[in-house]
């Protein structure tokens, strides 16, 4: 029996690991936990650090509120977001209803200092009160002018921490 040629055969190889790939690429379940906001069980905040032991860094956070949301909540909303390496911001408290913070269909933003951070993978909002609050996203701009954003779109629970873990790996990712 004869050989089939050199071409033939890189040509059958080619095709098969295409199928192979593409067939494992559809068995995969998609990524859902990592593309909608989840409820996070038990979560610390870290103790702050030391001005003296981390470098301290100026980040803007803009809010924006759904149009379906409350016309205003009087709830006490928290946030907190992270790195994969540790380094965490928290604000313990953003609301004002004295200044309308938070209204329906409105954008809030605010100036926070924290540890500087490498790339932000992590976003958690805690709201407690009995108005109720639907964040439609939070964005988040590093001292150098990058933005992530986290796309909400839903009422937050109350009292439990509640958002995006997009870390792979580090200690962001055992918070989940």
């Amino acid at each position: 029996m004869a050989k089939p040629p050199p071409d033939l055969l890189l040509l059958f190889a080619s095709f098969l690991a295409v199928v192979i790939t593409i067939s494992e690429a559809r068995s995969l379940p998609p990524p859902t936990s990592t593309l909608l906001p989840h409820l996070l069980k038990s979560f610390e905040i870290k103790p702050n650090q030391s001005a003296a032991s981390a470098r301290s860094c100026s980040y803007t956070v803009t809010i924006k509120t759904s149009c379906s949301s409350s016309s205003y909540t009087r709830d006490r909303v928290s946030l907190a977001f992270g790195d994969a390496y540790g380094n965490e911001v928290y604000a313990a408290r953003l609301d004002d209803p004295s200044s309308r913070t938070f209204e329906r269909c409105s954008t809030d933003t605010f100036r926070i200092r924290g540890p500087c951070t490498y790339d932000i993978c992590y976003l958690y909002l805690l709201r407690v009160g009995s108005d109720g609050w639907e964040p439609e996203s939070v964005k988040v701009y590093v001292p150098d002018g990058r933005a992530i954003t986290f796309n909400y779109n839903t009422f937050l629970p109350d009292g439990v921490w509640f958002g995006f873990n997009h870390c792979n790996g580090g200690s962001a990712a055992l918070l989940m």
